[in-house]
């Protein structure tokens, strides 16, 4: 697997959330607004709608190892993000097709769906921190998912700092934990790297039209280290996106709705 030099080509290696608003076609909806080429490989496919999810059906590695070897003969990927890795067997095969390649890789710890449905079991969260983090350019867990990963409870930026030097230690080049100030006007996302520590602040879009905002943000941000941005300069453009496509979003569903991959701010 080599980088691309025309357009970047992305891989997403994520579950399928038939309803459109999470997982793997959030990923390719969102790697193609940024101009990047989507591919992808399911890991899940999940039974969900915006209200909740009712089951999954998880790949049997063999194929998730299929899907992998496939596309990377025959492309040359610039980058890939993770999402939905619901198995030990499953993380660690990814591990394996991604160690040495010296890829951009974005991780994005998804553990359980925003209804409150486990997403991945206990091995495989142990198989993430000890084979998948240390390979990472950037790992971006939200607050429950650092919680879990770190074993702190956060509560505040001195205890999200904590959490995320936790995680730094698992390997990971930096990690970008999500979502602080919960239940006040700002969303807070705090940057943990070699550089130091960094907090990007911006005012909440109040809508609940938020499905798939965790998988839209690292797919984002994959495309924008791929375009060749820095992590610090891509935080911010990668939420100025999300922000818009909040707003820009259509209530789809009866549930918590998708966003508007495709509205205003990046056809500026």
């Amino acid at each position: 697997m080599t980088r691309s030099s025309a357009q970047p080509v992305i891989m997403t290696i994520a579950g399928l959330d038939p309803s459109g608003g999470a997982g793997v076609l959030a990923d390719i909806k969102t790697i193609s607004a940024f101009g990047c080429y989507a591919i992808a490989v399911v890991t899940s496919l999940t039974i969900q709608n915006t209200q909740r999810v009712f089951q999954i059906d998880n790949q049997d590695t063999e194929i998730v190892r299929s899907q992998i070897e496939a596309l990377a003969e025959d492309f040359e990927i610039a980058a890939i993000k993770t999402g939905m890795l619901p198995t030990a067997e499953i993380v660690r095969e990814t591990a394996r097709a991604i160690d040495k390649t010296n890829l951009i890789l974005v991780v994005d710890p998804v553990l359980i769906s925003s209804s409150g449905f486990n997403l991945c079991d206990e091995g495989a969260i142990d198989a993430l921190k000890v084979s998948l983090l240390p390979l990472a350019t950037v790992v971006t867990p939200n607050v429950a998912e650092a919680t879990r990963l770190s074993g702190i409870d956060i509560h505040d930026e001195a205890t999200m700092r904590r959490a995320a030097g936790e995680i730094l230690k698992m390997g990971a080049k930096s990690v970008l934990i999500t979502g602080g100030d919960a239940g006040t006007g700002y969303s807070t996302d705090f940057l943990l790297d070699a550089e130091g520590a960094s907090t990007h602040r911006i005012e909440r879009v109040v809508s609940p039209n938020t499905h798939g905002t965790g998988c839209t943000l690292a797919s984002a941000i994959a495309c924008l280290l791929a375009q060749g941005h820095s992590l610090r300069e891509a935080l911010p453009l990668a939420k100025l996106y999300i922000a818009d496509a909040i707003r820009g979003a259509h209530p789809h569903g009866r549930g918590n709705g998708p966003l508007n991959h495709f509205s205003r701010w990046f056809q500026k």
